[in-house]
C-alpha cells in the first residue's frame, strides 16, 4: 500500500473530477494521501476535501509563491488553524528563487512564521526550496537551533550536500515523480543512496506525472509508478519501498494515527 505524501487534489484538473482521482488511487492502493495547502484561500477547501474522505489528509501554510500576497499570515493563525483534527502538516512553505515570483525577504519571512508553528505544534513542516539551497539550510540550521521541529524536504531536486543537511536535521525527503524523467541522473543518484527510513513518495499532483504519464495530468494513482521506478533504482522490491515508505509517512505525520 502507498502513501502519497504531497498532492493538490483541489487544484485545476483535479477538483472537478475528484471521486474519479481518488478511486484511481485507491485502486491502485494508494491507502492516503497528504492535501496540501498553497494560500489562505485554499484552506478551507482542502479542509473540506480531508473531512470528506477518510483517507485524505491536509495542511495549512502559504507557498513561497504567495508570501507576497499574504504578508499578515502569522505563526498564530498557523497554529489556530493547525488545531482541526484533520490538518497533519505545516506548510507547504519555504524558498524559491527560481521565478521569484514573491520577495526574498518576504519569502524568509513566512517560512520562518511557518517553522515556528511547526515547532509549537509539533506538526511536520513541509518545505519546497529551489535555486535556494543555502538560504534554505541557513535558516533550517538557525531555527533548529531555537527548538527541534520535524519536517520533510519535499520534491527534492536539490544537492547531495543539501539532502546530507536535511538528514543531519532529522528531515525526511520525499521524491517525486522527476526521478522517472531522463535528465534527472543526480537526482537518482541522490535517491539510490538515502536511508530508506527517511524516504517518502509524492505525487505533486496535478503537477509532474511520472514515466510513463509525461504530459498528462498528475495524479496521486501515479504514485505507484514512482516507487517502482524507484524500487528498481534501489535494488528493492516495489512491496518492500511501499511498506518503508508508508511507514515513515506515519511515522512523521503521527497524527493520522493518533
Amino acid at each position: 500500500m502507498f502513501a502519497d505524501s504531497h498532492c493538490h487534489l483541489d487544484y485545476n484538473g483535479l477538483g472537478d473530477r475528484q471521486q474519479e482521482v481518488l478511486a484511481n488511487a485507491r485502486a491502485r492502493g494508494v491507502e492516503v494521501m497528504l492535501n496540501i495547502a498553497t494560500r489562505e484561500s485554499e484552506w478551507d477547501v482542502v479542509l473540506g476535501t480531508a473531512e470528506r474522505e477518510p483517507d485524505v489528509w491536509a495542511t495549512v501554510g502559504i507557498h513561497p509563491h504567495e508570501a507576497d500576497q499574504h504578508p499578515d499570515v502569522s505563526t498564530a493563525r498557523l497554529i489556530e488553524r493547525a488545531r482541526h483534527p484533520r490538518v497533519v502538516g505545516i506548510g507547504e512553505t519555504g524558498l524559491d528563487y527560481y521565478y521569484d515570483k514573491s520577495d526574498h525577504e518576504r519569502q524568509q519571512a513566512s517560512f520562518r512564521a511557518h517553522i515556528a508553528a511547526a515547532r509549537e505544534t509539533q506538526l511536520p513542516i513541509v518545505v519546497h526550496t529551489r535555486d535556494a539551497e543555502d538560504d534554505t539550510a541557513a535558516i533550517l540550521r538557525e531555527e533548529m537551533e531555537q527548538g527541534a521541529f520535524p519536517g520533510v524536504i519535499h520534491c527534492f531536486t536539490a544537492s547531495d550536500a543539501f539532502a546530507d543537511i536535511a538528514l543531519d536535521l532529522g528531515f525526511y525527503i520525499s521524491i517525486s515523480g522527476i526521478v522517472t524523467f531522463k535528465n534527472a541522473k543526480d537526482l537518482q543518484a541522490t535517491a539510490t543512496r538515502l536511508p530508506l527510513d527517511r524516504v517518502l513518495i509524492e505525487t505533486d499532483a496535478p503537477f509532474l506525472a511520472p514515466v510513463p504519464h509525461r504530459g498528462k495530468t498528475g495524479e496521486p494513482a501515479f504514485v505507484a509508478d514512482t516507487a517502482a521506478f524507484l524500487a528498481g533504482l534501489r535494488g528493492q522490491s516495489v512491496e518492500d519501498l511501499a511498506e518503508a515508505t508508508a511507514r515513515n509517512f506515519y511515522a512523521l505525520f503521527s497524527k493520522v494515527r493518533a
